[in-house]
């Protein structure tokens, strides 16, 4: 049987499920072009010549203004093929990340103009009952209060289990 992203164009990312000590689950709000509007984990695409956790550690910067994070073991993982707005990729393959920190108040190194260029809009941080009643928002992954609900009852996994879209 053949892998269903043979021969796409599929962009590595590193993502962080990024807790604080209450368990809030800090999430970046998308907004794209189509106006769809979606709830994810913040991180983002893999440079040339970085690992993951390098990934991780310089978005975490960028976006939500953490430095020298602790990157934790890849938790989830997630594939979802749908083609990038700018034409480089057909999908996009994340590898999330447990990282546990203290509350912040989010202060992102790139400007407002620099995270709307890339479709961030807002931060916030969500408990995992504001997540699961939460009927009109959608997240990613699709399943968010799911899977974070097993992590917080279970621990982190034996080897990262696949999320879904």
């Amino acid at each position: 049987m053949s892998d269903p992203v043979d021969g796409l164009r599929i962009r590595d990312a590193s993502r962080a499920l990024l807790l604080d000590p209450d368990d809030r689950v800090l999430l970046v709000r998308f907004v794209f072009p189509s106006g769809e509007t979606r709830w994810a984990l913040p991180g983002g695409g893999v440079e040339p010549g970085e690992t993951l956790a390098a990934t991780l550690r310089r978005e975490l910067v960028e976006e939500v203004g953490l430095h020298d994070a602790t990157i934790g073991p890849v938790v989830w993982v997630r594939t979802h093929v749908i083609p990038f707005v700018n034409g480089l990729f057909d999908g996009q393959r994340d590898h999330i990340h447990l990282v546990r920190a203290a509350a912040f108040d989010p202060q992102p190194a790139l400007t407002w103009e620099q995270l709307n260029a890339e479709f961030v809009f807002e931060l916030r941080w969500w408990t995992l009952a504001e997540i699961a009643t939460s009927d009109d928002l959608r997240f990613v992954p699709a399943d968010l209060a799911g899977h974070l609900a097993a992590l917080l009852a279970d621990g982190p996994p034996a080897t990262p289990v696949d999320v879904g879209v």
